[in-house]
């Protein structure tokens, strides 16, 4: 039943996806982005994907902003999976299926048959992707857990802000949104394998294994020899010098010269060609012991002129940014010229306008379909997997489905 844009890379591809809130949706917004089928699995009885009553902006009844914002493209059938005629429609749906991805707390995929111990039967080409707060093993299987828990336990916190304030968190939900991805990236990675062995699996990540993964090289820093990052000024790199923010006549710019030849263009095009042979400053590791000077010279320099005269003397030549709020870095002209914006279109000519997939496929548009109706595709997709008018009949009167 698929009706994806012909071209697209994942054409082809069927997710049932058992999905709620951000991390999990998230990342088969992608899938169904790049034209995957992906089937939202919602309860009915607990009012389906708690995203669609996440406020405080909405489109109308159950549709909120932020749910169309991870579930466009997308199809949604009710069921409940704990009821034995729920659960047994789901196996017939796998049995079509290439995946399976949920994003519960650890110890509910056992619990709900989402393993791929317990759908092998029905297909045992079935990739099973596993999204949960820690795990789906150890002693915090069965614990609930939220982006900004990860921040706060996997050291992100003591990053972020400014040295002399409290820890901070991100101003986005990183972790959930870059959890959903890697989840996206390992059921893609399941497929291929059991398209060429014909042997699905289960495939798992969480929110505190990716938060932790994300330390990175100061992790590694760490683990070999004992060095823990803190905070530095401005949002300071903590080993390169200068990339940071500077202040400007009217605000502030980043200026990032992550290579040293921006170090020798920088100080010439600010009228200061002797900095490249500064004793002080003319290295990294010179520039790293003198951070606060090179903060105090690229103040006094930047200062003289507005951030939009820095921007169109330097940018291009030197990597600098401005530093813009959500409604100029939307209104950014630049964010036009590259069409980063795309209207999402319901069946009654409405429209969702969010920002596009990051994700060009040459050659082919990718779809803008608004998110569905909890329940919009009962009747298509299950009568698409075999079931006639009296099946559905009685699906709808065991409250095993509903389309409300």
């Amino acid at each position: 039943m698929s009706d994806t844009t012909p071209g697209l890379p994942l054409a082809g591809l069927r997710v049932l996806a058992v999905e709620q809130y951000g991390a999990g949706p998230a990342g088969t917004s992608y899938l169904a982005d790049l034209g995957a089928e992906v089937i939202k699995i919602e309860n009915h009885k607990d009012g389906g994907d708690v995203g669609r009553q996440v406020g405080p902006h909405f489109f109308g009844d159950a549709d909120s902003h932020f749910f169309q914002t991870f579930n466009r493209n997308k199809k949604s059938l009710t069921l409940d999976l704990k009821h034995p005629d729920g659960l047994a429609v789901f196996h017939r749906l796998v049995a079509g299926a290439d995946a399976v991805l949920d994003n519960l707390r650890g110890d509910l995929p056992d619990k709900l048959g989402l393993t791929y111990a317990a759908l092998k039967p029905a297909n045992p080409r079935i990739v099973c992707t596993h999204l949960s707060a820690y795990g789906r093993e150890g002693s915090r299987r069965n614990w609930p857990g939220y982006d900004y828990l990860m921040q706060a336990e996997a050291g992100h916190m003591s990053l972020t802000g400014e040295p002399d304030g409290p820890p901070s968190r991100y101003g986005l939900s990183i972790v959930d949104l870059m959890t959903g991805l890697t989840a996206a990236l390992a059921l893609l990675a399941g497929v291929v394998r059991a398209r060429a062995s014909g042997v699905g699996g289960d495939l798992d990540t969480s929110l505190f294994d990716l938060a932790l993964h994300n330390l990175n090289y100061p992790g590694t820093w760490y683990l070999n020899g004992g060095t823990v990052t803190g905070r530095t000024p401005r949002s300071g790199h903590p080993s390169l010098v200068p990339s940071q923010l500077y202040r400007t006549q009217d605000g502030w710019l980043f200026v990032m010269c992550n290579k040293e030849k921006f170090w020798g263009l920088l100080a010439d095009a600010l009228g200061h060609p002797e900095w490249r042979d500064d004793p002080q400053l003319c290295d990294f590791k010179a520039r790293l012991a003198n951070r606060d000077r090179v903060t105090r010279e690229l103040d006094a320099a930047l200062s003289t002129a507005t951030t939009a005269y820095w921007l169109d003397k330097l940018a291009g030549e030197i990597p600098v940014a401005p530093v813009h709020d959500i409604a100029q870095a939307l209104d950014n002209p630049f964010v036009q010229e590259h069409a980063n914006l795309r209207d999402f279109a319901y069946a009654d000519g409405r429209a969702a306008r969010m920002v596009a997939n990051p994700i060009r496929v040459g050659g082919v548009d990718l779809p803008t379909r608004a998110a569905p109706r909890m329940g919009e595709h009962n009747e298509a997709l299950l009568r698409e997997a075999g079931f006639d008018d009296d099946a559905i009949a009685r699906l709808r009167a065991l409250g095993v489905i509903s389309d409300a």
